[in-house]
């Protein structure tokens, strides 16, 4: 009774898991259907349009259903409850269009490929099985679609794309599948043909036509490199395999037998033995056992003949065909038969599992132990003795060794093939013959196989536990051999091999899982375990790591309770092992607190990972050594430091570097865990670096990973405050000393990080005398020939304690300063030497600001000395150092100390405004009296500001140039700099100018994009209104706007366009913005004179600015005075308000549109515009107005303006043309002469006061050197004469023209010079007078009298006097 109340919940626990297994199936498909419910609909629409037309009337509609449907390339299971809405209604439009216009029809095809297209995408997605079985099947379909099909074979067009598919190829393919399934009509295609009737059918076995032209275009398309070759093998293996086609299969065997027996080395005979080869293994795969047994020896004997043949060498496809083909011969050998010695796994429903599970828990129960299911087995293997005497064929022994040849294979799907077909085979036999085939696969593991024998038999013990032929018996002699393959990695060269091996060996482990019970897999659990958690933990590649937490979790997961299993499980997942770093430090630190795995995580990380080949994998190996120490500190401290030690002499260079660095930091591990060495380890691990360097393990090969490993080694002693005695010490700074002068960054960097904690362990408290040798010998070093040597040092003297600096303080600074610049000659120049003069000065600045203060050994004036210097040493030098522009064959190398200088000013600038906001003190600790009273130092503080508003200007200054030049990462570093300095609340920069547009434009907003172009430009630009930042952001910005990144130039250039246009910007600072904007370049072209990397970007930006007619004209000028005087009449003299000031605006737009249409002597007369200039105060001569009314006088201010306009007018032009006097003379930069060349183009035509000279050295480059300067300057010179008339007179201006056009400028130079002297003729100028200065320019062209005063405005107000 008791067992029937305990049996009756077990029943009803079960159907409630079946229903719950049913609702969770019905779950899962309503939430397939919610994901692809809006994906759909929109499919479903385009269907519903191509049934409705009855064809596809949108080209677009089939690439955008393909679209959607390869989007479910590996999800093909969320299209299958849809297949049949889809696929049914497609094939009928197929099925009834070609009904209905008949085969004949040229037009059916054009309506079934944009079908079948769809289709086969369908097929691509979901596999062929899923797809044709929504096909239709009438048997009267079958002559239509060979009809159809052959109507597709002689019908050949072909396409470059993919994208541009017409469709025949998937038509072939679609018909392909569909004769696949009309082939297994159950009558006898002979009564389904009618065209036996007008043939000489006789009957019998002969074939019938229908089938002798679906034999036909088969094997043509067993020739095919494509899809349709294994579709072709699949149809044949229907068709042939039928009981109506022993005279077709046996002529086929035949042909086949022909193509196996003439193997040659043509593309297209490999493409046909691929094609029959495949075709063959199909039909063995479809067809009965009788039917193929008379064809074994024949076939068996061409497939061994081939297998040993060059073609299978060369062709791993080729190979996999032959091992499937050979496979199913084997199993055509052997009959069908269930074993009963085989193992009865678990069953994939859960329902059934449980119930399994929970009867076994039963009788557990009851009898105290589990039931033996391998004893079960045996007992039903005794009670079958009669298939123990089977007979096994000597042909099947010969298919065994060939698969187990298989499993060796050099390509993957090869042994993919052989092990699958193994474990089919092993099914068919004995448990005896089983137990060889077994044995023969553990060979396969031996040490002298290569990896891919190893990865073989891991995939073909993984089939035959699947297959429930791998008894529990076996598996003590199978897991030591898993554990290896787990850990498989073999060096070759600079790389290993293996993770493909542990890869699969994680899968047998994934396999074990689902394939036994709790009960024999408890103890074999037990020893995998933890194996798979280092793989999962430790593997160096991200797919073994997730195979083996994977195979981890389905033993946990179906081997029942195992302890910590499901917080193992969580700790370990897909996500958190992707990174490695992650997988080292935190889950391995994580799944060792428990019982059983730091042991074998200590092992593997001191035999096989902290002696990786891969160095980066051994660093990492020794920082998760140390992060497992705070589980047992004594036991790391004793045993595997006794263990390490020794290996830091290994004549192994990856033992020794690994062992070091392990050393080191498991050391200093200890430390932090309040655990002391002993003394005697303490001597142990101090002798480590002496001995190193007597066994000379600094040469060689890997000399400078060693250094790098001692630098490190030192590093954390010193922090872990080992006993080092004073030899020893010694020593130990010799070597980092060595490692500073090193060339490699790397050593360098960690002998500086190495440096910063020696010093202060072993050498502050030290009164020897030494500290100020230390100082002065890295002081030397800084001007020592060795780039390297200069380098290391100014590192070093960034992170010497303040007792090394305190007496030598300032002659540290300013050497460091000096560092920083530019070296004088070229060949000692170094920017990594500048970039670490640039970090160290700036750490010895903080370093001196937090720990010096004023005592009786520094005095208050030496205190107010060294923020001083700061101030005019340290920050001028950073200023500088934003300067470096240095290129080498590595490009702007300047670029790094810039960033570094960028960094440096932003530290040093917070130093002196925290102590310029708290002041100096006016009393030393300790000493009563004071040589400076405090009203001295009040007012010595006053006179002598650490921040004021020069050094803000300069440092908002440079930081803006930074912000808009060409390097997207100094953008970014600029712009977060001065977002910080903005926004810091603790301390505050002062005297910032225009803070308060600077907070609105440079925002404290979070992940802020500076880098990119199009958001940093336009915001910068609206600082260009300011004088005191303007220079800066234009000599920064023609980096941009004339460099080669054309992204680049494009925001920049619209960015400083949409400036200028922007009517809010119209006057900065009482001056107009194209004012400014020449100003600003003018002084750009003056202040880097002769420097290509600013001049050249330089004067392409006013090329391009010249184009876009952005600099006022001397016509604009006298429109702008117009206006002006008009709108001084209007408000009587008072400033003008705001409705008046657009009005101004609009007058003038309005005014320059008629301008452009008109004449000026057609708008007014040469008199008003002569008054109108002598109210304005600009022309006392002037005493006729006749305008008809008298304005007031304007302001002083106004005034003003209109001067500096002027002024801007005449001085940027004769800037320009001196600058390009010099800057193009002997130059052979093709860029700056063609912008140069350009340049002159544009004045000469435009301006009327300055052409001439413009012109005259415009027609001296006719004359260049170079073919293509002449080429280009005879363009602009033909250029300049249409547009300019006043520059050659009219009746001479034909002959210029001509001569200009004919001359073949890029041919003979004395030709070129030439004719050059006849345009100077021509112009009236003198050959030998090549250049004159602008002024003199200026003087001839006021001279020169005009034929009408009223052709432009230019002349107009030259003839004023303006």
């Amino acid at each position: 009774m008791l067992g029937q109340e305990q049996q009756t919940p077990a029943k009803d626990v079960s159907e409630v898991i079946l229903n719950e297994e049913d609702d969770e199936h019905d779950a899962k498909e309503c939430v397939l259907q919610r994901y692809f419910l809006q994906e759909w609909n929109k499919l479903k629409s385009l269907l519903d349009d191509i049934v409705v037309n009855g064809c596809v009337s949108d080209p677009s509609a089939v690439n955008k259903i393909r679209s959607i449907l390869e989007k479910y390339q590996e999800q093909g299971q969320l299209l299958e409850p849809y297949l049949e809405s889809i696929i049914v209604p497609l094939m009928s439009i197929v099925r009834l269009k070609t009904i209905e216009l008949g085969v004949i029809s040229d037009e059916i095809l054009d309506i079934i490929k944009p079908l079948c297209i769809i289709i086969y995408s369908l097929v691509t997605v979901c596999g062929y099985k899923a797809v044709i079985k929504f096909f239709p099947h009438q048997v009267s379909d079958l002559e239509l679609a060979v009809s159809l099909l052959e109507k597709c074979h002689h019908t050949t067009t072909t396409t470059s794309l993919r994208q541009e598919s017409t469709g025949e190829m998937e038509a072939k393919c679609v018909i392909l599948l569909w004769l696949s399934i009309l082939v297994l009509v159950p009558f006898d295609i002979s009564t389904v043909d009618t065209s036996i009737a007008n043939s000489n059918f006789v009957g019998g076995t002969e074939p019938s036509p229908l089938v002798l032209r679906i034999l036909g275009f088969s094997k043509d398309y067993l020739s095919n490199a494509g899809p349709m070759r294994s579709i072709a093998g699949l149809l044949l293996s229907r068709l042939l395999t039928r009981p109506d086609m022993p005279k077709a299969f046996t002529s086929f065997i035949e042909w086949a037998h022909e193509i196996l027996s003439s193997v040659t080395d043509d593309a297209v005979d490999h493409l046909q033995l691929l094609g029959v080869v495949g075709a063959l293994a199909a039909i063995f795969k479809a067809g009965g056992r009788n039917f193929l047994l008379d064809l074994v020896p024949v076939v068996w004997n061409d497939t061994l003949i081939l297998i040993k043949s060059n073609a299978a060498t060369r062709s791993p496809l080729l190979r996999k065909f032959l091992v499937k083909l050979t496979q199913r011969i084997g199993l055509t050998c052997l009959p069908h038969r269930s074993p009963s010695w085989r193992y009865v796994g678990k069953s994939r429903s859960l329902g059934e599992n449980i119930s399994v599970s929970e009867n076994i828990t039963d009788k557990h129960d009851r009898c105290g132990h589990y039931p033996n299911v391998d004893s079960w087995n045996s007992n039903q293997n005794a009670s079958c003795m009669q298939e123990d005497d089977m007979d096994v064929p000597e042909t099947v022994e010969e298919i065994i060794e060939v698969l187990l040849s298989g499993l060796r294979d050099t390509d993957t799907v090869v042994r993919w093939s052989a092990a699958k077909g193994l474990g089919r085979i092993t099914s068919r036999l004995t448990s005896e013959l089983a137990d060889e085939v077994l044995s023969s696969v553990l060979e396969l593991f031996s040490p002298v196989e290569g990896d891919g024998s190893w990865h073989g038999g891991c995939l073909a013990l993984a089939e035959l536990a699947r297959r429930g032929l791998l008894l529990p018996s076996s598996l003590p002699k199978v897991v030591p051999f898993i554990i290896k393959a787990l850990h498989y990695d073999i060096r070759r060269g600079p790389h290993s091999v293996g993770s493909h091996v542990r890869d699969a060996a994680a899968y047998v482990c994934w396999a074990f899982g689902r394939a036994y019970y709790h009960s024999d897999m408890k103890d074999i659990l037990e020893q995998l375990a933890p194996h798979l958690l280092m793989v999962a933990c430790y593997d160096r590649e991200v797919n073994c790591r997730r195979a083996a937490a994977a195979a981890f979790q389905e033993n946990v997961g179906r081997q029942g309770s195992y302890p910590n299993g499901i917080d193992i499980v969580n700790a370990a997942d897909y996500f958190s092992l992707s990174s490695r770093v992650n997988s080292y430090l935190n889950v391995a630190a994580c799944i060792a607190r428990y019982e059983g795995y730091l042991n074998p995580f200590v092992e593997e990380l001191l035999f096989n990972k902290i002696c990786h080949w891969d160095r980066g994998l051994r660093e990492l190996a020794a920082a998760a050594l140390c992060a497992l120490v705070k589980y047992k500190p004594e036991y790391f401290a004793t045993t595997v430091l006794e263990r390490l030690i020794p290996c830091s002499l290994s004549t192994d260079l990856c033992m020794r570097h690994g062992a070091t660095i392990a050393v080191g930091q498991l050391v200093l591990a200890v430390h932090q865990c309040d655990h002391v060495l002993s003394t005697d380890k303490q001597k142990a691990v101090a002798g480590i670096v002496p001995a190193i360097e007597k066994a000379r393990l600094y040469r060689g090969k890997g000399g400078e990973i060693m250094r790098s490993a001692v630098s490190q080694f030192i590093r954390c002693i010193s922090l872990s405050h080992v006993f080092v005695p004073e030899k020893t010490k010694r020593s130990l700074l010799d070597t980092l000393n060595e490692n500073l002068r090193h060339p490699n960054a790397q050593i360098q960097t960690a002998a500086v990080e190495a440096l910063k904690h020696f010093v202060p362990a072993y050498l502050v408290w030290v009164d020897d005398g030494g500290a100020n040798g230390i100082t002065s010998k890295y002081l030397e070093l800084l001007s020592d020939p060795n780039a390297a040597a200069r380098r290391g040092s100014a590192l070093a003297l960034g992170v010497l304690p303040p007792e090394f600096l305190a007496t030598r303080w300032r002659d540290v600074l300013l050497k460091l300063c000096s560092s920083c610049a530019i070296e004088d000659n070229p060949d000692d120049r170094d920017a990594e030497a500048r970039v670490n003069a640039v970090r160290g000065l700036v750490s010895v600045c903080e370093t001196l600001s937090k720990t010096m203060k004023p005592s009786v050994s520094l005095s208050l004036e030496d205190y107010r000395a060294l923020y001083l210097l700061i101030k005019n040493e340290v920050m001028q030098a950073l200023f500088k150092a934003l300067d470096d522009y240095c290129v080498d064959n590595r490009g702007d190398v300047g670029s790094w100390v810039r960033e570094a200088a960028m960094d440096g000013l932003e530290k040093c600038s917070y130093i002196l405004c925290e102590r310029e906001s708290v002041g100096f003190p006016t009393k030393m600790p300790g000493v009563e009296n004071t040589a400076l009273l405090e009203s001295e130092v009040s007012e010595n503080d006053h006179s002598h500001s650490l921040f004021d508003a020069s050094l803000a200007t300069s440092l908002i200054g440079g930081l803006l140039k930074q912000a808009v030049e060409k390097i997207d990462k100094l953008r970014e570093t600029a712009g977060k700099i001065l977002q910080r300095i903005l926004s810091n609340e603790r301390i505050l920069v002062p005297c910032i100018p225009y803070r308060e547009k600077l907070e609105e434009i440079v925002r404290n907003e979070v992940d802020v994009k500076w880098g990119v172009p199009t958001f940093s430009y336009p915001r910068f630009l609206q600082l260009l209104q300011f004088s005191c930042y303007s220079k800066f952001l234009i000599s920064g910005l023609v980096i941009s706007v004339g460099g080669l990144q054309d992204s680049l130039r494009k925001a920049s250039l619209t960015a400083l366009l949409e400036y200028l246009q922007d009517p809010k910007n119209d006057k900065s600072e009482g001056r107009s913005r194209e004012y400014m904007l020449a100003s600003d370049l003018l002084w750009v072209l003056q202040h880097y004179r002769r420097r290509d990397r600013v001049i050249i970007p330089a004067l392409k930006t006013i090329e391009i600015l010249f184009s876009k007619k952005v600099f006022l004209q001397m016509e604009e000028v006298a429109m702008i005075v117009l206006v002006y005087s008009a709108m001084a009449k209007m408000h009587g003299g008072t400033n003008p308000t705001d409705v008046e000031g657009r009005l101004m605006a609009e007058a003038r737009q309005k005014l320059a549109e008629l301008c452009e249409a008109l004449a000026p002597k057609d708008i007014l007369s040469s008199t008003a515009v002569k008054a109108v200039i002598e109210d304005l105060g600009l022309n006392n001569r002037l005493k006729d107005q006749r305008l008809g009314f008298h304005p007031p006088k304007m302001s002083i201010a106004e005034r003003l303006l209109l001067t500096k306009r002027k002024a801007h007018t005449a001085e940027f032009f004769p800037g320009v043309l001196d600058s390009l006097a010099i800057e193009l003379k002997g130059s052979k930069d093709f860029s700056k002469l063609y912008a140069g060349i350009s340049i002159l183009g544009y004045i000469a035509a435009m301006l009327d006061p300055l052409n001439t000279l413009a012109f005259r050295q415009l027609l001296t480059f006719l004359g260049h050197r170079y073919p293509k300067i002449r080429k280009a300057a005879a363009d602009q010179v033909y250029l300049v004469l249409l547009q300019s008339g006043n520059l050659v007179a009219e009746d001479k201006m034909g002959k210029a023209l001509e001569i200009l056009y004919e001359t073949c400028w890029d041919g003979d130079l004395e030709e070129a010079k030439h004719q050059r002297s006849q345009l100077y003729e021509i112009a009236g100028l003198e050959t030998r007078v090549l250049m004159t200065s602008s002024r003199e320019s200026d003087k001839n062209n006021d001279k020169r009298a005009t034929a009408d005063e009223n052709a432009s405005y230019s002349s107009l107000v030259g003839s004023s006097g303006f």
